[in-house]
């Protein structure tokens, strides 16, 4: 049965990650999750917020899922004092997993200050999860207070856009929702206002929670998760000379490493760094998420880091590949619970050739030219990353003055003489300068917030991040992306 449904998902038409323009759909709750509820996930109750002040709803996104008619009251009952949704769970579940924290084995993690709240169907029928960060204490929480600070959530609503609008297949912030708590924190001003924030996504079933699975050595869950995955988040199987292509173990392990290689390359395109590449910050839909300290690239700088903490520079710009497939290899250990070693390494082999074509088609996308192929396409690429680096340039920058080959000179310019241009009648392409996402500009829409409550720089930049997105079109997608069932 279950090789029967991995031969028809791979039959699926595929769909393009949620990058795309979000499609209205009914209100359609499935709480698949119920299944593997009573050993995934332990039921908490959220905290008693003083306050429930909206302060960002993804109307956009809420249409795709049905919930764009809410009133304010409304969403603020569900997604601020987190009053179940009609149909859907009756008490949200706070995950548990593992995970290595910069290389280190951590079992005392999981869900230390969100819950999964609620699951439902959109109009192309894929399970999307809301989930939650700030939304207080949990089982997981140790020693921390469960909640999240209003610039935090403020941070993740510009990562998300700023991701979204260039390809990058990341959750959406749905909603943020201020709380009226003073929050203590090391790492800025304190006190400082409290928030909490709801994020839509494809799954929250991370390369942590498998290994939670194996440090327990829990076969048969393992077997469960497994084909929930497979069964919720569908994508072809493997090529049809790799071993073992028709175990399920084995068909996830490529699944997942078609997906994360996609989303190394587009890390890398979009000059991003997440900063904190942990295994419990991995989805296995492949899909970015967890915001913490990032960054966008100043100037092409591989060694450049987003985390004050990453003394090493172990998820630096230039490791971040490096750091996912390291990451893919932990998934392949804590699948040999059931399967053998030799077709989890053979598709973890397909990380690096993955990789390479999902840098040049997406390259090319984001310069807004035709491929020709992986062999001059790297050349291409080559020849760009060198040209920022002498001229230290910006990826934001450099891909907007050479949209469609203008502007070239030199090398470039002669490796650009064999591509067609594409995508280049919007407007946005003649304004004097592209939508950019650096620290500067992040701090400066935060002090309006935080001095003067002032949210119309941040409304402002959205827009233009939302216009950036419409211009550069749909990205290219790995076809291992999670269709549709």
């Amino acid at each position: 049965m279950r090789v029967a449904t991995l031969e028809a998902s791979s039959a699926c038409p595929q769909y393009r990650g949620m990058r795309a323009e979000p499609q209205p759909a009914d209100y359609q709750p499935d709480t698949a999750i119920d299944a593997l509820s009573d050993w995934l996930g332990d039921p908490v109750a959220a905290a008693d917020f003083p306050e429930s002040r909206i302060r960002f709803r993804n109307d956009r996104w809420a249409a795709s899922v049905g919930l764009e008619g809410l009133d304010d009251e409304q969403w603020a009952r569900h997604f601020g004092r987190f009053e179940p949704l009609e149909g859907n769970l009756p008490k949200p579940l706070a995950l548990r997993y593992h995970g290595h924290q910069f290389h280190v084995y951590n079992p005392d993690i999981g869900d230390g200050r969100g819950f999964l709240f609620a699951q439902l169907r959109d109009v192309h029928d894929r399970l999307l999860d809301l989930g939650t960060k700030g939304s207080g204490q949990t089982p997981h929480s140790r020693a921390g207070d469960g909640r999240l600070t209003l610039k935090g959530g403020v941070r993740e609503i510009l990562a998300t856009e700023m991701l979204e609008a260039l390809g990058v297949n990341t959750s959406k912030t749905f909603s943020v929702i201020e709380t009226g708590e003073q929050l203590m924190r090391d790492d800025e001003p304190s006190p400082t206002r409290s928030a909490v924030m709801v994020r839509l996504s494809h799954s929250h079933i991370r390369i942590g929670s498998f290994q939670r699975l194996l440090a327990f050595e829990e076969r048969g869950h393992m077997e469960t998760l497994v084909d929930y995955c497979l069964e919720q988040f569908p994508g072809p199987l493997p090529p049809e000379d790799a071993p073992g292509r028709e175990e399920p173990a084995v068909v996830l392990m490529h699944q997942v490493v078609e997906r994360l290689a996609d989303l190394a390359a587009s890390y890398m395109v979009a000059g991003f760094v997440h900063g904190v590449l942990n295994t419990d910050n991995m989805n296995i839909t492949g899909e970015s998420f967890d915001y913490g300290p990032w960054r966008w690239l100043p100037t092409w700088d591989p060694g450049f880091t987003a985390a004050y903490f990453d003394h090493v520079g172990l998820y630096a710009f230039g490791r971040q590949p490096e750091a996912i497939h390291w990451n893919c290899g932990q998934l392949a250990v804590a699948l040999r619970l059931l399967a053998e070693s030799e077709p989890l390494i053979a598709a973890l082999n397909r990380f690096g050739p993955l990789y390479m074509e999902a840098i040049a088609r997406r390259w090319c996308w984001r310069l807004g030219v035709e491929p020709r192929g992986v062999e001059a396409d790297s050349k291409l690429v080559s020849a760009c990353e060198k040209a920022m680096r002498d001229g230290k340039a910006g990826p934001d920058a450099f891909f907007f003055a050479h949209r469609g080959g203008r502007n070239a000179s030199g090398e470039i310019a002669d490796l650009l003489g064999d591509y067609a241009p594409v995508g280049r009648d919007h407007d946005y392409w003649s304004d004097p300068a592209p939508a950019s996402m650096l620290i500067d500009e992040v701090e400066d829409i935060w002090s309006h917030i935080d001095r003067n409550d002032d949210w119309e720089p941040l409304q402002s930049k959205v827009a233009d991040l939302r216009r950036m997105g419409k211009a550069l079109g749909e990205p290219p997608i790995a076809a291992g992306h999670v269709t549709g069932r």
